[in-house]
Formats: structure tokens, C-alpha cells, sequence
């Protein structure tokens, strides 16, 4: 039985597929730049390690004996992101890791306006390069990063977005763990990119539709160019890199690059996607406030 490792498994994503792997009778090892936060992961068997993608040395040596490595992209966009996963894909090959899964993004294709295609691109570039065999987990935007939206768009009865007609195929949370967890767990998905997405892709009108339905109060969508939306969050107190982060997102659902709507999840886990539906309804509390 292979060793399985996961990076940043105190996060949720990380947390998930560690829980799903124990289930299934695997003894992963995770690792944290807080090794504590994962004491009820220890005491159930999983190997704790510390973990920091800035210190290669350490991070080698936590990954000795490792076969398969689930490679959880960092929180921070840009330059700083594509040198810390360069520095951890370096050192899963100097640790003799076999094999990396890897969270990306579909399509981060050079013409992607999305902020953070560049560093998903350059992360799947650097594990091509590294001699491992590689699998992409393509996971699209998390449904559950809607609710505060939605909330938002109750409380206000606008939603006010740069997407256009644009639509995004928005996935769960836990059906990007369950994926992940199949993958790490079975052969044959070497050198594989799978796009992780939910049964539907959602435009702003959908979203809004939903939000009115849910909460039983109205909400219109507010249509406005990217110079229009980055001033409005701006003037709400958001920092620069926020706004240019969610400017960038809505120009990318505006462009399509996150519409496709895919059977990965139900191929690799047996189970059907969770709806955005499902995930708002579930949260009707947030909501309303």
C-alpha cells in the first residue's frame, strides 16, 4: 500500500480529505505549519509532521517515504505562491515522492484573466518538469465561497457583479475532498488533469434567483463593468489585492473559463456532485441573517 501524504492538511480541503482517507482505512501522514491543530488526526492513527513549503530542508525531510502527495495550493497569489510551490515540488523529488496530486484551476490557460491562473500555470509547468508523475485536480470555485455573496446580495437585494452572462460550474467543498481522496487512493491517473466541477454552471441571475428563493426575499442583479466593481469594493474597505482577485474572477466567468460542467466528480468518487442549491439551502441561516 502506497504512503500518502497531504500539504496544509490543518485547512479545510486538507481536513477533509484527511477524514475521508481514514474512513477508508488509510494511515495518511499530514502535514502543517501547526502540527497541533491536528491532534484528533494523530490520535486516530494519521503521522503528523511539521510541514512549512519555506523551509526546503524541512520540508524534505517531512516527505521522506512518502509515495503520493496530495500538493494543497497555498492561500497567497502571485510570485510568493509560484516560489513556494516551485520550493515544495523540489522537495517532494529530493524527498523521493512518486507522485504529486496537485489543486489547480481549470483552464489556466496564458489568456485566463483569473489572478491566480499564473500560478496554477506555472505550478503544473514546474510538475511536469519534475520527472514525478503528476495529477491535476482542476477544482472550480467552491460553492460554499458563495454563501457570504449570497448573504450579501439578501441583505443589500442586489447583487452586484462584473460576470456578465458568464456562468461558473461552482463545486463543493467536500465533493473536491471526495475526489482527491479516490485519486490518492487508486491507481491508474498518472499524468491526468480532471476538472472538478459541479452538475450545473450558475450566472449571476441564477445565483440571484437562488439567494431570492432561499431567503424568500427579492435580490436583482446590479451589472457593472470591472472599473465599476473594483471601485465599489474598494469604497467597502477591501484591499487592493482583494479587489484585483474578485475583478479578476468576474472577468474570468465574464470570458467562460469557468463555465464547463464535467462528470469528473461522479467518475472518480460513484457519487453525484452536490448542487449550489443544496450547499445555499443548507446554509439558509447565513443567509438571512
Amino acid at each position: 500500500m502506497p504512503t500518502i501524504a497531504i500539504t496544509g492538511a490543518s485547512g479545510h480541503l486538507g481536513r477533509l480529505v484527511a477524514e475521508l482517507l481514514l474512513e477508508q482505512g488509510e494511515k495518511p501522514i499530514l502535514l502543517s505549519r501547526d502540527p497541533a491543530a491536528l491532534d484528533e488526526f494523530a490520535q486516530r492513527g494519521a503521522e503528523v509532521r511539521h510541514g512549512d513549503f519555506g523551509d526546503s530542508e524541512g520540508l524534505q525531510a517531512a516527505l521522506q517515504g512518502v509515495d503520493r502527495l496530495l500538493l494543497i495550493s497555498v492561500d497567497v497569489v502571485g510570485p510568493q505562491r509560484i516560489a513556494l510551490q516551485a520550493k515544495a515540488v523540489e522537495a517532494a523529488r529530493a524527498a523521493g515522492v512518486k507522485h504529486v496530486v496537485y489543486t489547480s484551476l481549470p483552464r489556466p490557460d496564458e489568456d485566463n484573466p483569473a489572478a491566480v491562473a499564473p500560478d496554477h500555470r506555472a505550478t503544473e509547468a514546474a510538475l511536469r518538469d519534475s520527472g514525478m508523475t503528476w495529477t491535476f485536480l482542476r477544482n472550480n470555485i467552491y460553492a460554499e465561497y458563495q454563501i457570504p455573496t449570497a448573504a450579501q446580495a439578501v441583505a443589500s437585494g442586489q447583487l452586484v457583479t462584473n460576470s456578465g452572462a458568464g456562468a461558473t460550474a461552482y463545486v463543493s467543498r467536500e465533493d473536491c475532498a471526495a475526489a482527491a481522496a479516490a485519486v490518492l487512493a487508486s491507481e491508474g491517473h498518472e499524468n491526468v488533469s480532471y476538472d472538478i466541477t459541479g452538475p450545473e454552471a450558475v450566472d449571476a441571475a441564477g445565483l440571484a434567483a437562488l439567494a431570492a428563493e432561499i431567503s424568500g426575499r427579492p435580490v436583482e442583479v446590479v451589472s457593472v463593468d470591472d472599473e465599476g466593481l473594483a471601485q465599489g469594493l474598494a469604497a467597502a474597505g477591501l484591499p487592493a489585492e482583494v479587489v484585483q482577485l474578485v475583478v479578476s474572477f468576474g472577468a474570468s466567468t465574464r470570458g467562460g473559463w469557468a463555465s464547463d460542467v464535467t462528470t469528473a466528480v461522479r467518475d472518480l468518487t460513484g457519487r453525484e456532485p452536490v448542487a449550489l442549491r443544496d450547499v445555499l439551502a443548507a446554509n439558509r441561516d447565513a443567509l438571512v441573517g
